[in-house]
């Protein structure tokens, strides 16, 4: 029943962006289709940095657990999305990569897949929006104060989004390709935030409560929507899995297995964001 009220909502946030979209752009009903109906198409190219440039351009706010920066600068990223919620297991965010690092963009709208398929480049300009970490995930997005003061890049609406991105020709799936990490140092903190914020495969590594009854993440074992299953006996560096999933009740595939997803940091753990049930396989 979750799956589908998640989907319901997913499509009717999906129908509303749309609609906003529409609103704002004057070429929604441009007959050649040549206009990308999302987005700012007025963005031009005019200060590109990398992922790594702007990460260093701001590592003090990305030292401590929670900090947040906005960015004054007329500085743009050009990326390509990794990962999305096309599965039901990523929520209101996009992973991107431009050859140098990750990161996450936080975006309060679903259905994003729809129009920010993996593989789909886009010019991002960060003139405002906030750059900092949520219990140590490094991400875009605009300030949210929790109860304790801390401040931490949250989730933009998506009229906002609309104006700070632009879509760049056809998506490209092919074009991303997840980087295999070292299995023998997932308990190395500085290689794994090398990779955090990017779609990484993790290679002949087992599910250690997968019993052939065991489902990824059952209703009853749910904190905070979602269900953290160990990989390797290691209970620090685990597979996440939403509740909200298209894959939540899926039986975990037993013995060795290939699992692909966008590696994120939540304090001491590392967790493995599957974007769809495709992103794990049997070993080779």
């Amino acid at each position: 029943m979750k799956t589908l009220k998640y989907i319901r909502l997913a499509m009717t946030a999906l129908v509303i962006g749309m609609a906003v979209t529409s609103c704002m752009d004057d070429d929604w009903d441009n007959p050649t289709g040549d206009i990308p109906p999302y987005g700012n198409n007025n963005l031009q190219e005019t200060n590109v940095v990398t992922i790594a440039e702007l990460k260093q351009m701001y590592a003090g706010a990305l030292k401590s657990s929670n900090d947040t920066a906005r960015i004054n600068e007329d500085i743009q990223i050009k990326v390509r999305v990794t990962g999305n919620d096309v599965g039901g297991n990523i929520y209101n965010y996009i992973s991107v990569y431009d050859g140098t690092s990750g990161l996450i963009i936080a975006i309060g709208q679903g259905g994003l897949w729809g129009f920010l398929p993996v593989g789909q480049e886009i010019l991002v300009s960060l003139k405002d929006l906030y750059i900092g970490t949520y219990n140590y995930q490094p991400q875009i997005g605009t300030p949210y104060t929790d109860k304790q003061g801390r401040t931490s890049p949250s989730r933009m609406n998506r009229t906002l989004w609309q104006e700070h991105f632009k879509l760049l020709g056809e998506h490209d799936e092919a074009s991303v390709t997840p980087v295999e990490i070292n299995t023998g140092k997932l308990n190395d903190t500085d290689y794994l935030m090398e990779y955090c914020g990017r779609l990484i495969t993790v290679k002949g590594v087992t599910l250690t409560e997968a019993d052939g009854e065991a489902t990824f993440a059952p209703e009853d074992a749910v904190l905070g929507n979602g269900v953290s299953r160990e990989i390797n006996g290691n209970e620090n560096f685990v597979l996440r899995t939403s509740t909200y999933a298209d894959f939540a009740a899926t039986v975990m595939p037993q013995g060795k297995v290939d699992i692909t997803g966008v590696l994120t940091r939540y304090g001491s753990y590392w967790q493995l964001v599957m974007r769809t049930a495709d992103d794990i396989k049997t070993a080779e």
